[in-house]
């Protein structure tokens, strides 16, 4: 048995794209990789929108103040050795769902702020943080959605202190056991 945990945010929506079949090659191929795999069906777990308030940094550093899975969800991230954004690409961005679980995280970085490439950033909590790989998936050819989607995971990077790989998946050209596949192989 294995100790390396992959935890699936899988961000499929009540309507839309279908990742049932993304989400069990994923499984397999993490698997056969030697990770623990979890996955979190993110449409059946209720995690409230986060509220902006900041008092995960300023009344209860660390932890959020509201009392919903996504507190245990920040737990779990911060935790695993590899997290798998699964997402239909929504406007270039994540599905609501994801979206939804990644505004909660917050309660990962320190309220401070530091310089990083120039830019102003919140320094991180803690010392290591998990690698992430995101994959989104479309079923239709959009370069301007592309383009925005991988900026958005380039951005998440530097806010995450991680290595963020991702790439889009049209299965409108590509079979999505072949895509996940090659996924996961450019990753390691």
């Amino acid at each position: 048995m294995t100790n390396i945990k992959a935890l699936v945010l899988n961000g499929e929506m009540e309507k839309g794209i279908d990742l049932f079949a993304a989400s069990q090659f994923l499984r397999e191929g993490l698997i056969d990789k030697g990770y623990k795999v979890e996955e979190k069906r993110l449409k059946e777990i209720e995690i409230k929108p986060c509220m902006g308030c900041y008092a995960c940094w300023i009344k209860t550093p660390g932890k959020c103040i509201i009392d919903d899975y996504g507190r245990e969800l920040v737990s779990e991230m911060i935790n695993s050795q590899l997290i798998v954004y699964l997402t239909p690409v929504v406007y270039g961005g994540y599905s609501p769902e994801l979206k939804k679980a990644l505004d909660r995280i917050i309660p990962l970085l320190l309220p401070f702020f530091k310089k990083i490439k120039g830019e102003i950033h919140h320094p991180k909590r803690y010392e290591t943080y998990p690698e992430v790989l995101v994959l989104g998936i479309t079923n239709q050819e959009n370069l301007e959605e592309k383009i925005i989607f991988n900026e958005l995971i380039g951005r998440n990077a530097l806010n995450w202190y991680s290595t963020f790989k991702g790439r889009v998946i049209d299965i409108s050209k590509e079979p999505v056991e072949i895509a996940i596949s090659n996924a996961l192989e450019e990753r390691t």
